[in-house]
């Protein structure tokens, strides 16, 4: 039996976005599923990305701004001794730098020094808008542009596990963290350069990605709704 959603009213979908699909992507596909015409997502995943994105429709997208408020939990594999034009492993490459036998220790004194409250320059390519244009487009057009540090807080960082040339990390910070930036500072301070070689949020305050569908499994949750037709 199926549920029936309210969805002009208000309903926030916790979705578990799939890698290689943007957030827009995940936003227009139940759209057009729902028949609803306002659904918005509270907080960009990177395509590269994986994990909860918390997809509201009709009137719950006026809580957008709160949601995106709450601490977001994230596991990340940083990869040291290589540079990319964003900061993750789908940019081109821009250095390559040998990486040391670096201790636990070693590893684990550079990350308690991104722990609390820090200025973080964005990536070239993110969403965030400067004079207007998000950054990502500045980017594409070959135009460099002065990326403003922003305040965020880091609250805590885990150190997963270590095996030369990736650090495994569990992320726990504020809204607006973006978490290439982090991986690329690590790897500075590190002396080797780093990107992000795999993400995935795991959590948005409350919603976490155990409670998470993917998007193919809401749109079954949805068919035979009275105000869905799907092909």
């Amino acid at each position: 039996m199926n549920e029936v959603y309210p969805f002009q009213e208000g309903v926030i979908l916790n979705v578990n976005k799939p890698s290689g699909m943007t957030s827009f992507h995940v936003v227009r596909m139940i759209r057009e599923w729902i028949h609803c015409k306002k659904v918005g997502h509270a907080g960009t995943l990177d395509p590269l990305a994986t994990g909860v994105l918390l997809v509201c429709t009709g009137k719950a997208t006026k809580q957008v701004s709160r949601l995106m408020q709450f601490e977001k939990t994230y596991r990340a594999v940083v990869r040291l001794g290589i540079r990319t034009e964003t900061d993750d492993k789908e940019g081109t490459v821009i250095e390559e730098r040998p990486v040391k036998a670096f201790t636990k220790r070693d590893i684990l004194n550079v990350l308690k020094c991104f722990e609390g409250e820090i200025m973080q320059i964005p990536p070239r390519y993110a969403a965030i808008k400067k004079n207007g244009k998000p950054l990502y487009r500045w980017a594409r057009e070959g135009v460099e542009v002065k990326r403003d540090p922003r305040r965020v807080t880091i609250r805590k960082i885990e150190l997963i596990g270590w095996k030369k040339p990736d650090i495994d990390i569990c992320v726990h910070c504020s809204g607006g963290t973006y978490i290439r930036a982090l991986a690329r500072d690590i790897g500075e301070m590190l002396g080797t350069g780093g990107m992000i070689l795999e993400l995935c949020r795991t959590a948005i305050g409350s919603y976490d990605i155990e409670s998470a569908l993917t998007p193919w499994e809401w749109k079954e949750r949805f068919t035979g709704h009275e105000n869905l037709s799907i092909a």
